[in-house]
């Protein structure tokens, strides 16, 4: 078992909106018996707002205090043996402070996706604040490319049905 599971037990998907992370981190924890959590609805739950409130109200400093908070949460609990999968925002692993709590626990697992895909799968919806000029789309994706390579695995989310995703995955060193 990968050294960092058995202290943590939490993978943690990253990576840009729509590559994924929810899709495949619900069937992956399906097949561990893990504990799927979604660290975006995480934050509205635990806030009571929809995310794209807590921005227009609050402004994305608030948004990402709040997910730093809810992350450090999540690595308590399995810090405390409660294995979980854990989806992270697309801005999550971009935030320093947020990759130096995972280095010293859990795996994280990027989805990447070419950003002509991702724009393609979140350019319809009314939920993401960030995805509504594609030039700023792809601005925010090629700034937060190099933090995503800064995963411990990377894995193509879009040449594969999440099934295959999620196999791919459970193929990787870390059982």
């Amino acid at each position: 078992m990968h050294l960092k599971l058995k202290d943590s037990p939490i993978i943690v998907l990253v990576g840009f909106m729509g590559c994924g992370k929810s899709t495949v981190g619900r069937l992956l924890a399906e097949r561990l018996g893990w504990q799927f959590v979604d660290l975006d609805e995480e934050i509205e739950r635990q806030a009571g707002s929809p995310i794209v409130e807590i921005f227009e109200r609050e402004g994305e400093r608030k948004f990402r205090e709040l997910e730093h908070a809810a992350l450090v949460e999540q690595l308590r609990l399995a810090q405390r043996g409660r294995a979980r999968v854990l989806a992270l925002g697309g801005g999550a692993f971009a935030e320093s402070k947020n990759r130096e709590r995972l280095e010293a626990g859990g795996v994280a697992i990027w989805l990447d996706c070419p950003v002509e895909t991702l724009w393609e799968r979140v350019s319809q919806g009314a939920g993401r604040p960030l995805a509504r000029r594609r030039e700023e789309f792809e601005q925010l994706y090629r700034e937060r490319l190099p933090h995503y390579r800064l995963a411990d695995y990377a894995l193509r989310s879009d040449v594969l049905e999440p099934e295959a995703v999620v196999d791919a995955i459970l193929q990787l060193l870390l059982f």
